[in-house]
């Protein structure tokens, strides 16, 4: 694996005004081979539009059904040996793919690399939502998607996103690869811009808390099942 093909999928539901800030991010990570991969999740504004405007995007259209199947279709097309994660209304910054590479092959047996978030409030936003929305001073680890960099095999083992799940899934989804005792290292720099914009905020919808809920309850459920077993 000297120069492993990386596949970036990046999900997108009517992020016309914000995909472009991702695609550009991840373009500008001066790295190659890099196969980049747009699922529009049945967007009603001009997101296919912006994702065709790269040279090289891939834009793969689908039925509405939320993240979790978004990233799995992604998932199903990609030709990389290692797999990234980008939400459309967030930032890479530069060199974070470099960075993870390397911090993967500096653990004999890693397959998934985490690395720190840095929050920031979307410039575009009003102020009547820029005042209600807490934005933390300070980076922070980040085990979450948009961190993420894991190894095929690893993806395989785990199996994809629940689908049945509209807020959590990746919650869901690093329990069960835990639990597969797949082995991570997190870079302790930042690797991910995250915007806020009020529409990403606080899963302010009864039933996406729910979700979110569920998927901490299985996620507990699963840690205490491992502990007993031990």
């Amino acid at each position: 694996m000297t120069h492993p093909l990386v596949t970036v999928v990046i999900p997108a539901f009517n992020r016309e005004r914000y995909l472009g800030d991702a695609l550009e991010s991840v373009l500008s990570q001066g790295r190659e081979p890099l196969e980049v991969i747009v699922v529009d999740d049945d967007s009603s504004d001009g997101t296919v539009g912006v994702a065709r405007r790269y040279p090289g995007v891939r834009c793969i259209s689908r039925p509405h059904g939320g993240a979790a199947a978004a990233r799995n279709t992604g998932v199903v097309a990609a030709h990389g040996d290692l797999l990234a994660f980008l939400d459309s209304d967030d930032i890479w910054v530069e060199g974070k793919v470099t960075c993870q590479i390397a911090a993967l092959r500096s653990i004999p047996g890693a397959a998934m690399v985490f690395g720190w978030v840095r929050h920031f409030l979307s410039p575009d936003i009003p102020d009547a939502v820029r005042t209600r929305l807490r934005c933390p001073p300070e980076p922070s680890p980040g085990r979450c998607c948009g961190t993420l960099l894991v190894t095929r095999e690893a993806m395989e083992r785990v199996r994809p996103f629940d689908e049945t799940l509209g807020a959590g899934e990746f919650i869901d989804w690093y329990s069960r690869a835990r639990g597969t005792g797949t082995t991570e290292v997190t870079v302790e720099q930042v690797v991910l811009r995250r915007r806020l914009h009020g529409g990403n905020c606080g899963f302010q919808q009864p039933a996406l808390r729910q979700e979110l809920v569920r998927a901490v309850a299985n996620h507990l459920r699963r840690q205490r099942a491992g502990r007993h077993e031990t």
